[in-house]
């Protein structure tokens, strides 16, 4: 049996990202980078046709 995500280990990781944010140790383009590294590993085969995938 599989045991999913705890609603409290959620909200421990929202309040943690909320407070990464407000002491500008996440920025909004650190998150783009992310998001930017997150689609060109999970759609890789478009970089190689030539797509740009950059969030700007």
């Amino acid at each position: 049996m599989r045991r999913g995500f705890s609603l409290i280990f959620i909200i421990y990781i929202i309040v943690g990202f909320v407070i990464a944010v407000s002491r500008h140790y996440i920025t909004l383009g650190l998150l783009k980078s992310f998001g930017s590294a997150l689609l060109c590993i999970f759609l890789w085969w478009l970089p190689m046709l030539g797509v740009n995938l950059h969030l700007s």
